[in-house]
């Protein structure tokens, strides 16, 4: 490892723990949509049957997709992190967010519909936060 990579590494990594903050406010905000038309969720389990199978919570999958990449990426070993790595992280967000690339349009609207929800909003400010201080 370089100093480079540890840097670019540990900022990386500052990264995850505010996505998935962010992921648990679109996932309890998905759940309320859920629990509203539906009826409570009777727990954990319940909760992440509906998160693998129920179509009112796939709107979710792209972030969490991202996510595990970013993990994966951070986690194998051997692997230098340079400036790329930074520039990807921050074209795939990109993408995930920008209206012009149809492929997110679910997770957009769902997206859209989650804003009006204030720790949604404080937690997205916070990723948005980090990414914005990254180099690249």
């Amino acid at each position: 490892m370089t100093a480079s990579d540890d840097r670019i590494r540990s900022k990386l990594t500052a990264l995850v723990p505010a996505l998935r903050q962010f992921h648990s406010a679109l996932l309890d905000f998905a759940k309320g949509e859920y629990e509203f038309l539906n009826g409570p969720v009777q727990g954990p389990f319940a909760l992440y049957s509906l998160v693998m199978n129920e179509p009112s919570f796939q709107w979710l999958r792209p972030l969490s997709g991202f996510m595990a990449t970013l993990d994966e990426v951070l986690d194998a070993k051997g692997t230098l992190m340079t400036e790329r790595n930074v520039a990807d992280a921050k074209q795939a967000l990109g993408l995930l967010f920008a209206d012009t690339d149809t492929q997110f349009a679910d997770f957009r609207a769902g997206y859209r519909r989650a804003k009006t929800d204030l720790r949604v909003r404080e937690t997205e400010a916070r990723w948005r936060e980090i990414l914005n201080s990254l180099e690249a």
